[in-house]
This record gives C-alpha cells, structure tokens and sequence, in this order.
C-alpha cells in the first residue's frame, strides 16, 4: 500500500512539475507587433506595400497618355481587360417582361415591374414615368446599399425628381438587396444576424445586403467570375427593358447611383455605350485611400487583378470618355475619401481634355457625410437634364412624400426568391460549374500530367519553387524538452512577411521529417502530449511553421468587417488586396509551404537533401495540397485533415463559412481539388475528416 501511494505520489509530482514547466513555456515567435502592425497585420502590409508600387507603376502609364488616339487605345486595353475579368456576359435571353402595379404621384406615375436578366432569374424594378407626353430619355438609378433596396427615400425621391422633370427613371433591387436576397433562412428573424440594430425587409432575411453580395462572389471566383458580373449584367438588362418601352427614347439613356450603386453606375457606365450621360455618388474615389483607410469593400468592388494591371477607379470614368459624366461626392464621406475624388476628378479633367472635351466632366461636393443626399439627388437630375433634355434648369427637390415598401413590392411573398419557378444566382452558378465539369474531366482524361500540372500552375499563378529564392532564416530561442529541444526560428522569404516556426528535433532523430501545418496555428498541436511531440518521439524531425495569415500572422481582430457577420474570416482584407493584385491567399500559401519544405529538406542533410511528409490540418488543406501537385519530388507523403472535398460545393452553396480565403480564380475551368490528389499521386495522398462548407473549417463531418 506505501509503495503504490509513493508511486502516485511520484507521479503526480513528476506531472505537475511538467505542467508547471509547460506554463512557463511561450511558444510565440515573432516579437510583439507595432500599434500600426496590429492593426493591420504583417500581412496586409506587406501587400499594402505592393499595391502602392502598382499605383506608382499606374500612375507613369496615365502620364504618357498625350492624344486623343493614346486615350483611345487606353480605353480598349482597359475595356477588353475589364470584360475578361469579370468573366465576360451570357447571350442575351428574351425579359419577359410584366407590369404588376401602378402607383400615382404628384407629377408623375410608377408602374411595379418584373422581368428577367437570365431564365428564371428576375429583377424585381419601379419604373417611375412622368406625365406630360412622350417621349422620355431613360435613367436607370442603381440602388445603393439599402437594405430594402429600391424602396429606401433617397432613391424614390431621387427617381421622382427625374419623373417630375420629364425624364423616366427606372430603379431596381440589386441581388442580395430589397426583394432580391439570394440567402434565406427557414426561420424568421427579427434582426439581422450578428446585430439587434437593423431589421431585415423580410423576415427570412438573414445577412446585411455586403455580406450577401461577397457570399455571391466567393461562389463566383472559381468560375473565374466575380458577383459585378451578374450585378452590371443587371443593370445592361434593366437598360434594355427600358428602350423596349414605347415612352423610351433609347438613344438618350442616362445612369446615377449611390455608394454601391456609385459602383455600379462606374461599371455600367464604363461598359454599355448606351450610357450617355452618367453621374456615379458618393464612389468615386482613388483605390490608393481606400486600401490606406477602410480596406477594400464588399465583393463586386473588387476586381481580379486591377491593381496589377494598372486599373483604378479612375478609370471607369476614363474608359467612357467624352461622354458626359459627374461626379458627386460628400466633402465628409468617410468611406470614399474627398481627397481621392479630386485626384481621380484630375485624373479625368485632363483626359477628356485630351480628347477635346474638357466641359463634359465635372464634380459635385456636397458639404454632407456618404449618402445620395439632397444636393446629390439635385445635381445628378440637373446634369440628365442638361445632357438628356438639353436644358439649363435649376431643379430643386422639395417636399416629395416616398411610397412603402409594400406599395413598391413587385414579388409576391416580398422575396422573389420564394416565388414559384424562381433559380438564384447560387443555382445558375451550379449550372454554370456542371458544364465545365464535363469539360474538366474530357480534359483531365487525356493522363499527360505534365500539360496539366503546368495548366493548374498557370491559373493558380504559383511560382517554381526554382523561382523562389530561399528565406533568410534567423534563430531567436529555444525550450529544452524531455528527448527534444524546440527551436524558435523566423523564416522570412523574399516577400518580406516574417514567418514564425517551431523545429522539433529530437535526440536520436530517425531520420524522417515532417512539415506540420495547422490553419489555427503551430502551437495548436505543440503542446507536451499532443500530436507533434508523439511523432517527434518517434526520432522524426517536425518543423511547425505559421504561414501567411495563420497563427502569429493572422488578423487578430480586424473591427472593420463587422458587415461580414464572421462568414469571411478575419483576413478578408488579406485576400481582397491579394485578388486585387491579380493573386490568391492559396497562391501566397502554397509558395510558403514550398519555402519552408525545402529549408526542411535541406537541413543538415549534409548536401543530401531529404523528402518530406506533409501534414496539413483546416485552412492550411488546400494550399498544401496545390504545393504538392506542382512539386510533387519534395514529398514523401501528404495527409490532409478537414479540407472541403470540392470547389463544386463552394459554388453551389449560399452560406459558405470562410471559404473566401480558399478559393482560385478561374480555378473550376481547368481543375478541382480531387484532380489535384490526381497530380500528387492518389497512393501518396490522405484525406481525413472532410470539412463542410457551410460551417468552420474545424467542425468536422460524422
């Protein structure tokens, strides 16, 4: 009996000493962040840093634009590049147009109005028709973010200003918006998700309109497409319902929206030349104040590759000149920078003089915060009336009672997507992948592995690793462990963001090595007991690194995408800078992986180097994964845990759980995650415990 109470108490000693020496343990790195750091991360300022060199680089080419044919071939290198990008549009399919309602007002008449801008997919509009006879020029009001879309007062009273003055205006709920939200919920909700401030305009409503719009892109960018496709698509079918209207003369089309809609005023007004006169409200602004100040915004703002092609904000208004444009702006919109409406307004001066039309450009700032406010409402029906009526009038606004909601409602549940016969953008997408995928596998059938292998390396833009110089790589401490010692090392790769690692090497090493990736981190498994210190005891070699936007590198919390309701994880701006540069986190992943494999490989392998096994668990899945398809010779094995078994699942679902960060442009018209276990080698590959996509990359399937 003494004895087995001295062996417990022994033991109980001995585990209590190794929890005391584990407390003590600090597993950290990186030494602690500046006050600017930790606000945004390493990461996003190391891309920061790259964007800024892309405007400089922008910036020498708009300054060797001197004639009028110079702007002229600009303008169709960046139309041309604008177009691929966002995916091209679809054949044009018949609207089938129907009036549900009709509405009067003081000087004008409102007919509620359906049609579709694919089959099956309907814009839900109010047409707002003055009453003096026809006809009338046509402007189409893109909404802003407006949670009920078309029926918020400063858009009614913004359309009835036109109506009233002779001019038709045509408005329309944006998808994710008004009576057009693509992600609904069987349950009602009082509030919208994350909040108790707003209400939504149905309640199957769940997620503010920005989340909902980046939802549509995370399940558009694998298609090589992005949600501006199907919104400027929107808009250039709501232009043609206009001129197919008898009241309608198509040849004096004009556009005016605000915030969002200022967006999307930009791009319709850039790409359809029925556009004759335009004013965007409350956007336009330089990309250079928006990447320094708030971030890049919700998904269809964020154009693949721009910054890297030498695309900004400015160029919407460049790429239609000299048609008439305005520019409205509030002297204090904290979103959309003032002084970045007057450089882009610069900008834009000189070039429509170039082009000799210098009159044909101007701006508004009105002394008021972001909004389509009065003076805004006012001077963008001044300028359709000038350029559309070719009249001077001084209009002003009045008193102008607004209609309800429900006066407005086109659908008839108030969702169009709960209407009989109705396909979300999230179906049309699936219909989209189900063609390629036939494609996909005729192509993937012909077995050359290295035509496809430098296909996949050319649409996810992952370098060589010969390309790749090798890290610097710094030691900065260490821990003494019972049978192994861990070294603290900082890898820092030619992109410059510090990469913090744990080697693990034990004392009578084996001889094998292992990469281990955790997507929450290295310390996750580091602990004594835990996943790593068991193989380690094995004799294996365990290097543990945090690569770009994981562990030490992440976002902690980054309070300006309280919008997103946690579906994007917290390096959305991360990616957006990344996606702007014409890259993917899984692209800046996978060559990490690669850097930190071969410094493995190589390490005092006595000129010998050695494969490695590759462990990747939860957001690192995927990036390892395209790391070993394209350099298949560096690993002896991979095993994958909680990686989502297909892009095909991204693009289909509505509610995705920061899948954002894993996704490849254009991806899905060469290759899927399964084609790439194809690649690695199917016998060398493991995959366990498959994560959904409609919950966080660690809830695992049953």
């Amino acid at each position: 009996m003494m004895k087995c109470l001295l062996s417990l108490f022994a033991f109980t000693a001995t585990l209590h000493a190794a929890l005391l020496v584990h407390a003590a343990e600090d597993l950290t790195v990186l030494p602690p962040p500046t006050d600017e750091a930790s606000e945004s991360g390493l990461v996003y300022q190391a891309l920061q840093k790259r964007a800024h060199e892309a405007f400089a680089k922008r910036k020498e080419v708009y300054e060797n634009i001197k004639t009028a044919e110079d702007c002229e071939a600009y303008q169709k290198r960046m139309k041309d590049f604008f177009r691929t990008q966002i995916g091209g549009f679809p054949e044009r399919t018949p609207l089938n147009p129907r009036v549900i309602g009709k509405l009067k007002g003081d000087g004008f008449r409102v007919e509620n109005v359906i049609y579709e801008s694919w089959p099956g997919h309907h814009v839900t509009a109010n047409l707002y028709l003055p009453t003096t006879p026809p006809p009338y020029p046509g402007v189409l009001v893109p909404c802003g973010h407006s949670h009920n879309g078309k029926a918020a007062d400063g858009y009614q009273r913004a359309c009835m200003l036109l109506a009233k003055n002779g001019m038709a205006a045509l408005c329309y709920d944006p998808i994710g918006q008004g009576e057009r939200y693509q992600v609904l919920s069987d349950q009602p909700n009082e509030f919208f998700k994350g909040g108790s401030r707003y209400r939504p305009p149905h309640p199957q409503v769940q997620y503010y309109c920005t989340a909902e719009h980046t939802l549509m892109t995370v399940s558009a960018i694998p298609l090589g497409s992005n949600s501006a496709r199907y919104r400027i698509w929107d808009g250039m079918r709501s232009i043609d319902y206009l001129i197919s209207r008898p009241e309608i003369d198509g040849s004096r089309i004009g556009c005016t929206g605000n915030s969002g809609g200022g967006t999307l005023t930009s791009y319709i007004m850039a790409l359809d030349e029925r556009v004759q006169a335009a004013a965007p409200v409350c956007y336009s602004t330089m990309y250079r104040y928006l990447i320094d100040f708030n971030g890049p915004q919700d998904g269809e703002q964020n154009i693949f590759g721009q910054l890297a092609y030498g695309m900004d904000i400015a160029d919407y208004t460049l790429m239609r000149a000299p048609k008439p444009t305005l520019i409205c702006a509030g002297t204090h919109d904290s979103t959309f920078k003032i002084d970045g409406t007057w450089e882009l307004f610069r900008e834009a001066k000189r070039f429509y003089t170039r082009m000799g039309y210098a009159e044909r450009v101007d701006i508004i700032e009105a002394d008021a915060p972001h909004g389509f406010t009065i003076k805004l409402r006012e001077g963008s029906a001044r300028w359709m009336n000038r350029w559309l009526m070719h009249k001077e009038n001084a209009i002003f606004e009045g008193d102008l009672p607004v209609f309800t909601d429900e006066e407005l409602q086109c659908s008839q549940s108030g969702q169009i997507l709960l209407d009989a016969g109705e396909r979300s953008l999230f179906e049309i997408n699936d219909s989209l992948n189900q063609q390629l995928a036939k494609e996909r596998a005729e192509l993937w059938s012909s077995g050359d592995l290295g035509t496809l292998r430098d296909q996949v390396r050319e649409v996810s833009g992952i370098k060589r690793l010969a390309a790749i110089p090798r890290p610097e790589s710094k030691v900065v401490g260490s821990i003494e462990r019972p049978g192994y010692k861990i070294t603290k090392l900082i890898l820092t790769p030619d992109h410059g963001v510090p990469l913090p690692a744990l080697l693990f090497e034990p004392e009578t090493p084996s001889g094998k090595r292992t990469l281990y990736l955790h997507g929450e981190g290295k310390q996750v498994d580091a602990a004594p007991g835990g996943a790593i210190e068991k193989r380690v005891k094995q004799g294996e070699t365990v290097l543990a690194v945090d690569i770009r936007a994981i562990g030490e590198t992440s976002r902690k919390n980054n309070r300006k995408i309280g919008w997103s309701h946690g579906l994007l994880g917290p390096n959305y701006h991360e990616w957006a800078v990344a996606y702007l540069l014409g890259e993917s986190m899984v692209k800046l992943r996978a060559e990490d992986i690669l850097v930190a494999t071969r410094f493995l490989s190589e390490y005092q392998s006595k000129g010998k180097p050695q494969k490695v096994e590759l462990v990747a668990i939860g957001e690192t899945a995927i990036p390892a994964l395209h790391a070993a398809a394209l350099e298949p010779d560096l690993f002896s094995e991979v095993k994958l845990s909680e990686m989502i078994p297909s892009w095909g699942e991204v693009v289909k679902t509505p509610e995705t759980q920061n899948q954002l960060i894993n996704t490849v442009h254009g991806s899905l018209k060469v290759y899927d995650l399964p084609n790439l276990i194809t690649l690695t080698g199917k016998d060398r590959v493991q995959v366990s415990h498959p994560a959904d996509v409609k919950a966080g990359l660690a809830t695992r399937k049953p």
